[in-house]
């Protein structure tokens, strides 16, 4: 007798990509790996993990769906360089019926440390209206398999950092943005 359930999904914890390589043209005048070019590790990565729950560039090309980009937070730990081969971690944070919110950390191949951490948050899209739209059933349980695994996951430290200078006056309170204090310069500066 025929089993017609769909086949199950496996996910390791945290994802993995393949190893890449980084390419003469991505390096800056600075002998490093330009910050543009971190995005495409990532982006590269993102493909190859969606892929695994169905979002892959042939689900675009299905006509069933897409996912954009909504919001990216980098954090740029260290440097690469041109003979620097990465791998790109992705843990599944959360998703609803049109969102999905992940974590990914690009990380020496060999060696093991991070050099960038990438939060995101990315909204599934019909492709012929370009409006946000809910995900098909069969792609919110291969998602809720995936985060399943990466629940057990320790929440990333980098997730949720804001941006910013915390500005101190002389009496250790914040000053005014008109008098921040920069301690590098021992000076204050005033608009």
């Amino acid at each position: 007798m025929a089993d017609d359930r769909p086949a199950s999904v496996f996910f390791f914890a945290p994802f993995v990509s393949s190893t890449m390589a980084i390419e003469p043209g991505w390096i800056d005048y600075n002998g490093h790996l330009n910050m543009a070019y971190y995005h495409v590790l990532f982006d590269r990565a993102v493909d190859e993990a969606f892929g695994v729950v169905g979002l892959g560039p042939d689900y675009m090309d299905s006509g069933r769906g897409t996912t954009f980009a909504a919001e990216v937070h980098v954090r740029y730990r260290r440097e690469l360089v041109l003979d620097d081969r990465v791998r790109v971690t992705l843990q599944l944070i959360g998703f609803d019926e049109k969102r999905i919110h992940f974590y990914s950390e690009i990380r020496h191949a060999s060696e093991g440390w991070v050099a960038a951490t990438s939060e995101n948050l990315s909204l599934h899209v019909d492709p012929e209206t370009r409006r946000v739209a809910p995900f098909p059933e069969d792609i919110q349980a291969n998602l809720s398999v995936m985060l399943g695994s990466h629940a057990r996951l320790p929440r990333p430290d980098d997730l949720g950092r804001t941006i910013g200078i915390a500005a101190r006056g002389r009496d250790g309170h914040n000053a005014r943005p008109d008098t921040m204090a920069f301690a590098s310069a021992g000076a204050r500066v005033r608009h």
